[in-house]
């Protein structure tokens, strides 16, 4: 049976391509990274090797070095496979004398049939070299037949003694070749990881570069936010002095039903605001019975992980290469918090706007009616001070209806984030019990 040796350090990735050449009536040997590649190298001979570009350990280039620098697999093919193909890969795959590269994942049967291809193309080159090699045996069959003289013997004596040295000195220089090439492999292979890293590096400047332009708009908004506080404080000022001079004011009986009429337009609002409120708590209790089945889901979540993991061994990944992307990644998560900051004081600076806009035309208003009112009579008094709490108790029912359409919103994209996670979860989960189930 023709085996095939695959490298990977997903265990996802392993357990499909195992799948795939199962099925086409392979032999399949798995190895969790480089490491465990080289070691089976050393002790068999696959015939043909399937290796993803990027490991903790050992990269595909390496590995495909080692192979291309043993004299017993030197011929073996070597198919590289990448989650990202351009230029620069195919560059590495060419230096290190891979038979080609194959992206990731698989779309198919495009990973059974480039091995087919890969095999036949082996076996065709292998045909005439046979056919060589007997054409030789048949060509010295005659001359170990014929007689040797004693000169001929000696002559071939002094050959001999002259090849071992020969041959020791090939040993010597193929021994220097071979650590020459693992060495280019991996100098090539380490050049590939730092241009990878350079292109998530570069993304990550791009990302900081629009989050400080945003930043600096939101400092402007700041300012903007300032200058209306300050415009809002005059206006609330005023409106004092006006509310002062309004109590002091004697009110006509038309002022009278003008109050009562905003007092019950404001109990209206009221009732309206209520009604509002108790919808809110049905879909809090809502939210609530949606955050339970949550529960369960996660739960069976969190069991598939568990039997993903046990099917999955723990890598680690180059330590400077995390660190560099820990710090961007907290550079950006700052960068992004500010802008959410910057967002919200943008939001307050529009509620400041809408509450000025209202504050003054309140103020004209009340410019008006002072201007008109002559007498102030004591219901005129009782009905104001209690449009005031009515106000007052709006105002706090506003709030609580703001507070708790906000936590549902919170609620809402919370699971539905946690929904997507789960289908992905799920998703993957029901490939891998399809694939234990074909196996």
């Amino acid at each position: 049976m023709t085996k095939v040796l695959i490298a990977d350090d997903s265990i996802a990735v392993r357990k499909v391509a195992e799948r795939l050449l199962i099925e086409a009536g392979f032999g399949v040997t798995l190895a969790a990274n480089g490491e465990e590649a080289l070691a089976y190298l050393t002790k068999e001979t696959p015939d043909l090797v399937v290796s993803d570009v990027i490991m903790p350990d050992k990269s595909g280039y390496e590995v495909c070095a080692f192979v291309r620098a043993q004299r017993a697999l030197a011929d073996t093919p070597v198919l590289l496979i990448s989650g990202i193909v351009n230029d620069e890969v195919t560059k590495q795959a060419e230096s290190c004398h891979a038979d080609g590269v194959l992206k990731k994942p698989f779309q198919g049967t495009s990973l059974r049939d480039r091995v087919v291809e890969l095999l036949a193309k082996r076996q065709s080159a292998a045909a005439p070299a046979k056919q060589s090699i007997e054409k030789v045996t048949d060509s010295i069959e005659p001359i170990q037949s014929a007689p040797v003289s004693d000169e001929q013997v000696e002559t071939y004596r002094r050959a001999v003694a002259r090849l071992k040295p020969l041959e020791e000195e090939l040993l010597v220089e193929r021994d220097r070749a071979t650590r020459s090439a693992q060495r280019v492999a991996l100098l090539e292979g380490q050049v590939g990881r730092v241009q990878e890293v350079e292109s998530i590096l570069s993304r990550e400047r791009e990302q900081i570069a629009q989050l400080k332009k945003q930043l600096a708009e939101a400092d402007s908004a700041t300012a903007r936010v300032q200058e209306l506080e300050s415009a809002l404080k005059t206006e609330r000022e005023r409106m004092g002095e006006a509310k002062k001079q309004a109590s002091l004011a004697e009110g006509l009986g038309d002022r009278v039903r003008e109050l009562e009429a905003d007092l019950q337009k404001e109990r209206d609002g009221r009732v309206q605001q209520t009604t509002r409120l108790t919808e809110l708590q049905k879909d809090a209790s809502r939210v609530q019975e949606l955050e339970a089945t949550l529960h369960a889901e996660r739960q069976a979540a969190a069991q598939l992980v568990e039997q993903m993991a046990e099917m999955e061994q723990a890598v680690t990944r180059s330590q400077v290469l995390a660190k560099q992307l820990e710090q961007e990644q907290e550079r950006t998560s700052d960068l992004t918090r500010r802008v959410a900051e910057s967002e919200q004081v943008s939001a307050q600076v529009r509620v400041l706007e809408q509450a000025l806009a209202a504050e003054q035309r309140k103020n004209s208003d009340l410019a008006v009616r002072l201007s008109e009112a002559e007498r102030a009579s004591q219901r005129a008094q009782e009905s104001g001070s209690l449009l005031q709490t009515e106000r007052d108790r709006n105002s706090l029912l506003a709030k609580r209806v703001t507070d708790a359409e906000q936590a549902t919103e919170q609620a809402t994209k919370r699971f539905e984030e946690l929904a997507i996670k789960l289908g992905e979860i799920a998703g993957l989960a029901s490939q891998l019990g399809s694939g234990k189930r074909r196996f």
